[in-house]
């Protein structure tokens, strides 16, 4: 890859990952501000500003090196603050807040499908497109998968993902706390299988398999709204 294809690469899944994150992260704050816990507001974590939130390494370098070697990209970012004991309802708040993140994620990508449908119908076609243009298109098609991605990896119920708070709140009390027992354990599962069974047996394909075929699904209907918002094609 030459030098301008990689800042290429690196500009258009820099930015949309840094929003996917920052927006990901303050939903859980503003549900958990509206449910009752102003927590991440004293900690004035609810602010837009990716300086706030961005861990140079989960939210730039890992995704980057993850888009470069064509792993599926996922990241994080410094998690908002919420104590879960201030909400007016801990349990069924405690879902709403961790439904929250992926919830955004998933409007977020529906909204970059729009735009690519606008900027379809703003464009020209018979005129080729420049370098704005094109790097807009690169920027949204990326943020439409990257918060495809992240909004259904952090669904999985695995400590400390949002899905695991979901499942956490669902189940009987009983089960709930025999369930919350692995959240200490919760990142070297994840490292267990996003990096040591990759290795050893790759066959398995654990991420490909389960959160790439709702994904995909995803992206077709979203296409499908951006044709839609694009209009028909001229004659």
């Amino acid at each position: 890859m030459n030098p301008e294809s990689l800042i290429w690469t690196i500009a258009t899944v820099a930015i949309p990952m840094i929003l996917a994150i920052v927006f990901h992260e303050v939903a859980h704050g503003w549900m958990a501000r509206a449910l009752g816990d102003p927590t991440a507001a004293e900690a004035k974590r609810l602010s837009l500003n990716p300086l706030r939130h961005v861990d140079p390494f989960g939210t730039i370098i890992l995704p980057g090196l993850l888009k470069l070697t064509g792993a599926p990209v996922f990241g994080w970012a410094k998690p908002v603050p919420v104590d879960f004991r201030r909400l007016r309802n801990p349990r069924w708040g405690m879902v709403a807040v961790a439904a929250a993140g992926p919830g955004v994620n998933f409007i977020l990508a529906a909204m970059a499908a729009i735009s690519l449908g606008l900027l379809v119908r703003a464009t020209d076609s018979s005129i080729e497109p420049g370098l704005p243009v094109l790097f807009l298109a690169d920027n949204l098609r990326n943020f439409l998968l990257v918060n495809l991605f992240l909004g259904t990896f952090n669904l999985l119920p695995i400590p400390p993902f949002d899905g695991s708070r979901i499942v956490m709140g669902i189940l009987p009390a009983p089960l709930a706390r025999v369930y919350g027992r692995i959240e200490p354990f919760g990142l070297i599962v994840v490292f267990a299988i996003l990096v040591i069974l990759p290795y050893l047996m790759p066959e398995l394909r654990l991420v490909e398999r389960v959160v790439l075929p709702p994904v995909e699904w995803m992206v077709a209907h979203l296409g499908q709204l951006a044709s839609a918002v694009a209009g028909p094609e001229p004659m």
